[in-house]
């Protein structure tokens, strides 16, 4: 318990929240007008003068408290100042609160000399750049790279499959319940596997009482995680699945009155996993059943549903491997995730995901190998050590020196008794190496076989095994900024770049931890859990029309006037969410409408969970618009803030009433910034339906903004709000910002100080593509490579 007086001060509380976005510890706060505030922007001139008068002042009257250089003082206020308040805003701040208890001594002139020191020599980003340069940190992979680096180990050996635009399952229907060539009667690509034939025929020439139906195709999926396959077949089945010869599910024998199958299992994102289905219909001299298959799913934080024509393949391709250990969660203090902690729980993970592997490597990839290169080798122990040699090279990113070699394979085969074990003594070690799970550690590499490590990293998450990006090593092409910017180029049009995207962009948006939102059924009834999972498809399919599209223009995020929409969507949010003609599809876009859209910033799914179970929350809103859109910093308010009950002032519309709470002075330092924002959207309810009327008045939906070189920026409505989104610096930035970490897992500015700001400026020549921003962040991260990257301080 802290023992100083000071905070058992009434004053604290208004302190802490007029410093809550400051990133700095209260002082006593006192009552100054502001007319002793100077007209002060971020474009002040930072003279010798002007610097050397505020540091006077700051060494006379805030020094003691916030020490030398702003780090803080333990035992008065241990935070650092640090955070993104304009030189006018700090002005403001110090003119009210500072010096403590005699705030009237530094207004005026002295005011706006000490916010200009303090925001040159350690408050603004620039200032914390300059004094503490970001640095490439070592790290180890991250929990998604991992499982990514050992699907793509597998896929070198199996084949990895060229991106498809086709969906669907392909399947061949049979007179008959085998497949003979002769009795085939139906080849065709159906949409999903939802089949009811009861008594009748599959199709023209096939007999009801005795058919055969193979499908075979693909699974895309779009999101890491625990997925529920669940099959409903009335007949005789067999399912394969990740690989066409490896069992799945076994009904060949129809037995007892059991009809639905369900298998759990994790799933890669980006990955396509192959499967086939034999459904049999057999003549008996009993009654027959009703001939019915449908083959659903539970993805991630969703319901089930039948899986829908976007995540189907029509052709099946090369096996996949997906690591079923359960992995720790990654360090997120960074504000993305990092590979940092190395700690019992990581050790022992990675031992059981190299002995998952190893147990795959040994039934599946050896047999393979070994039968490819049985003619080119003498003896099975020659081909077993080029083998592994492979292995290595892929999982290490490189070739074997004779030290290496020597060390994880040879000494290993001489131990081991039989293929199988030298094969699980070798892989333990190597994939435990420091050389697998710590990416970066490669400075012996050629300068082409890092780019092509940082490439593979940076937009898949994995290591180099693709053949055309090994081949491009071989010939030491990847060494100049143009020969990797078109390597880049090459795989953005790979799914595991679409898998990274989708999952940067929730990130972007704050939507991981939206799994589930209900609502009150006596406001909103109908909205539940299969509406909600049909607002997020919508979503993600806006999003990746948006990234993938024609134009992939930043700026449609926001001024998109049409989205995606599905029956139950549009029954529960009328005619302007119907579809735009017929479509087989569940999932298809509607037509345009400028009042109800304006990108994703309106969208139901982000509305709905922006807002209370009963109300909309323009704090919600405005907090995401401030901190995820605009890129600003606003730090969680000290103490729990209970918003007033709508029943408490049944007469108040909720502007009326979130703006009476949050009028006091000492909450207005923030909500000046929130309120103005989250008004904006007012015009859209709790679950994202528009609405001009709330309690019997018209809705006011101005709001505005102060930009980082404070502008003022006022608007009208959502329309308005979306327009300046997409056209402003703060967000452009930001989105920027998001990316760079997202991908490269490292800060922009320990690739340069200015780094951000060239890539943003480039992203704003380049029409604001978003496909072109994250080439060119590839081509960074692949590019510098001149420092070995050093652990952080």
């Amino acid at each position: 318990m802290n023992t100083n007086p000071f905070f058992n001060r009434p004053s604290l509380l208004r302190w802490l929240c007029l410093l809550a976005f400051l990133g700095t510890q209260p002082k006593v706060n006192g009552d100054n007008s502001d007319a002793s505030i100077p007209n002060v922007s971020t474009s002040v001139s930072t003279s010798d003068g002007l610097l050397g008068k505020g540091e006077q002042v700051y060494r006379e009257s805030c020094e003691s408290c916030h020490g030398t250089s702003g780090q803080g003082v333990p035992d008065s206020y241990p935070d650092a100042l640090v955070g993104d308040a304009t030189i006018g805003e700090l002005t403001k701040l110090i003119s009210d609160t500072m010096p403590e208890g005699k705030p009237e001594e530094c207004v005026g002139e002295d005011a706006a000399a000490v916010a200009a020191y303090i925001h040159h020599s350690f408050y603004s980003e620039a200032a914390q750049v300059r004094n503490r340069p970001p640095r490439i940190g070592l790290a180890r992979l991250t929990g998604n790279q991992l499982r990514q680096s050992l699907s793509d180990l597998y896929s070198h050996f199996d084949g990895t499959r060229e991106p498809s635009a086709s969906r669907g399952i392909k399947g061949i229907y049979f007179d008959g319940d085998r497949w003979k060539n002769e009795k085939k009667k139906i080849e065709r690509v159906d949409h999903t596997l939802q089949f009811d034939f009861g008594h009748e025929s599959p199709g023209e020439g096939i007999s009801p009482k005795s058919f055969y139906i193979y499908w075979e195709g693909g699974l895309k999926v779009d999101v890491t995680g625990r997925y529920e396959i669940v099959v409903r077949s009335t007949c005789s089945f067999q399912m394969n699945f990740g690989k066409l010869d490896r069992e799945f599910i076994d009904n060949h024998v129809q037995s007892g009155d059991k009809t639905e199958f369900r298998q759990s299992l994790v799933l890669t994102a980006g990955r396509v996993y192959p499967f086939k289905i034999d459904f049999i219909q057999r003549e008996r001299k009993t009654e027959l059943p009703p001939a019915r298959f449908s083959l659903s799913w539970i993805p991630p934080d969703g319901v089930e549903q039948i899986i829908p024509n976007q995540n189907l393949v029509p052709n099946s391709g090369p096996g996949v491997f997906s690591l079923q250990t359960p992995l720790p969660p990654d360090d997120r203090s960074y504000g993305f995730e990092r590979g940092i902690a190395v700690n019992r729980q990581w050790d022992d993970s990675t031992t059981a995901a190299a002995i998952e592997f190893a147990k795959i490597c040994s039934d599946e990839l050896w047999p393979i190998y070994k039968d490819r290169k049985k003619k080119e080798a003498n003896g099975n122990r020659e081909i077993l050590k080029a083998f592994l040699g492979e292995v290595l090279e892929v999982a290490f990113r490189g070739p074997l020196d004779d030290s290496l070699t020597q060390m994880y394979i040879d000494r290993q085969l001489e131990r081991a008794e039989d293929d199988s074990e030298a094969i699980k003594r070798v892989l333990l070690l190597s994939l435990k190496s420091p050389r697998l799970l710590y990416p970066l550690a490669d400075g012996e590499r050629s300068f082409s076989q890092r780019s092509a490590n940082r490439l593979a990293l940076t937009l898949y998450d994995s290591l180099p095994s693709d053949k055309w990006l090994i081949q491009l090593v071989d010939e030491d092409k990847l060494s100049s900024e143009e020969q990797v910017r078109g390597a880049a180029k090459r795989m953005l049009n790979d799914d595991r770049v679409h898998a990274k995207m989708r999952e940067c962009l929730y990130e972007w948006l704050n939507l991981k931890h939206l799994n589930e939102v209900t609502k009150d059924q006596e406001a909103f009834a109908g909205f539940d859990k299969d509406l909600f999972c049909d607002l997020r498809d919508s979503l993600n399919a806006f999003l990746d029309e948006v990234v993938w599209g024609e134009s992939s223009d930043f700026r449609q995020f926001f001024t998109a006037d049409w989205a995606f929409t599905t029956p139950r969507i549009a029954e529960y949010y009328g005619d302007a969410w119907k579809p735009v003609g017929e479509s087989q599809s569940p999932l298809s876009r509607t037509s345009a409408n400028s009042q109800l859209r304006h990108g994703l910033v309106t969208h139901p799914f982000l509305m709905s969970g922006l807002a209370y179970h009963d109300s909309t929350s323009p704090i919600h809103r405005g907090v995401f618009l401030i901190r995820y859109m605009l890129g600003r910093t606003l730090r969680p308010p000290n103490e729990a803030f209970t918003p007033l009950s709508p029943d408490l002032h049944p007469d108040l519309t909720t502007r009326e009433r979130v703006a009476l709470q949050t009028s006091p002075e000492s909450c207005q330092v923030c909500h000046s910034k929130i309120n103005g924002l989250g008004f904006a959207l007012e015009n859209f309810d709790a679950v994202g339906r528009y609405r001009e009327m709330e309690r019997s008045k018209p809705i006011d939906s101005s709001g505005a903004y102060q930009a980082r070189d404070e502008q003022e920026i006022r608007f009208r409505n959502s329309a308005e709000l979306a327009e300046y989104l997409a056209s402003s610096p703060d967000a452009h930035r930001a989105f920027v910002s998001r990316v760079f970490q997202h991908f490269v897992k490292q800060p922009a500015a320990a690739y340069g100080s200015a780094k951000l700001d060239e890539l943003t400026s480039q992203f704003v020549r380049s029409g604001y593509n978003v496909r072109d921003l994250l080439v060119e962040v590839a081509v960074v991260a692949a590019m510098t490579q001149e420092n070995s990257p050093s652990k952080e301080e």
